[in-house]
């Protein structure tokens, strides 16, 4: 039986050879940056509600729709002023979706047959 040593290189001498390769010459290619944290286009779309007095219909996670015009909103919560009903402080996690009321036909809902 013939007795074989294995042979392994050591840490530095594996190292080594990455330490001496040059770097090349001539610009470094550029990481495109990383994308805003906010967008703002919520807030953008809120305040353009806001100022059109548009009226629009929030679908709640629970399938509720309540209609209305955004009256104020913050980071958490959208005041919704209702005629012929009282006013509404709306937590946005329990939004599902908005749009403009009327817009029904648009969305493909009912069209009357």
């Amino acid at each position: 039986m013939v007795n074989r040593k294995l042979f392994r290189p050591t840490l530095t001498e594996v190292k080594e050879p990455y330490s001496n390769r040059p770097h090349p010459a001539g610009p470094q290619p550029h990481k495109k940056p990383a994308p805003p944290e906010q967008t703002h286009a919520e807030n953008f779309y809120w305040i353009k509600q806001m100022q059109a007095r548009t009226p629009v219909v929030i679908v709640l996670t629970d399938g509720e729709t309540l209609h209305g015009v955004i009256e104020w909103y913050d980071r958490d919560c959208i005041k919704l002023t209702r005629s012929g009903s009282p006013n509404l402080l709306i937590y946005k996690q329990v939004v599902k979706y908005v749009y403009k009321d009327g817009e029904e036909a648009a969305l493909g809902g009912s069209n009357g047959q």
